[in-house]
């Protein structure tokens, strides 16, 4: 055995595509690497075995059916017990689009199909080193401390904390997040007392405080950098959340800081 492929040897990894042939392939070619496989076959096998395997890594596709491979990559990210799971996709989905996305939401590579096996190989050597031993010292986490609900929670607070000012319906976002709308909205009920409108709302109002008090950005900016239609309905919503319009708040914030900040003066003996 060669010394560069010793360092995938009892390499644990999760290999997850709907297409019995490129499963094959790829089993193939990790095997003679030396590499201990487990399969699955879509984005929610790959989420539920990932939780119960812990494997080093996991290789997989983007379009497969009930979950696709972006979804559960999404869950992945969002739960402590598998977010340090490397995620490496293997697809034919090649656009441009789908490449950066896959990036953002958490995957730490992207090859595109038909793929070199050389290529994948020094890919999964290069991402094993990495990770190694700082998974190894990480605090082991009580599975009881976290549900399927609370998980799509996170999954769903990390993409609309990215796309404030694009939000997606909820329909949309139940899907990006592996689930159905009926399901995510009660979990955000029953892990934050709240809709997702109201969470989309009340974080949107959160950012816009932060940017008041810590930037110049007009009003009308400000509103369409956390996605109000208009400055009128964000002062509107503002308002009525804080019990005063955003131009007065960012005033009595300066006065404050100002007052906070004033060097005291010496009185006349």
């Amino acid at each position: 055995m060669s010394p560069r492929n010793s360092a995938l040897t009892d390499a644990h990894l999760l290999v997850v595509d709907d297409q019995p042939d490129q499963l094959r392939l790829l089993i193939d070619v990790l095997r003679n690497a030396g590499c201990r496989i487990s399969v699955g076959f879509d984005g929610s096998q790959a989420y539920q075995r990932a939780l119960a395997i812990s494997p080093d890594l996991i290789l997989m596709d983007v379009r497969m059916p009930r979950m696709d491979g972006f979804a559960a990559c999404r869950l992945l990210a969002a739960d402590p017990r598998t977010s340090e799971i490397p995620v490496i996709f293997l697809t034919v989905a090649g656009d441009l689009h789908d490449r950066i996305n896959g990036l953002e939401i958490g995957g730490v590579d992207y090859v595109l199909k038909p793929f070199e096996a050389d290529e994948v190989l020094a890919r999964i050597r290069v991402h094993l080193a990495r990770t190694r031993g700082k998974r190894d010292t990480e605090d082991e986490i009580s599975a009881s401390d976290f549900t399927g609900n609370s998980v799509i929670v996170r999954a769903a607070i990390r993409h609309l904390s990215q796309r404030l000012n694009d939000a997606p319906t909820v329909e949309q976002l139940a899907r990006l997040v592996g689930t159905n709308e009926k399901r995510l909205s009660r979990a955000f009920r029953d892990n934050l007392g709240r809709t997702v409108f109201e969470y989309l709302r009340d974080e949107r109002l959160r950012i816009a405080q932060k940017l008041l008090s810590s930037t110049s950005l007009s009003i009308a900016s400000i509103a369409e950098e956390i996605g109000f239609s208009s400055a009128a309905n964000f002062a509107t919503a503002f308002r009525e959340r804080f019990g005063t319009p955003p131009s007065s708040y960012r005033e009595e914030f300066r006065n404050r800081d100002l007052v906070d900040t004033a060097e005291p003066t010496l009185e006349a003996e």
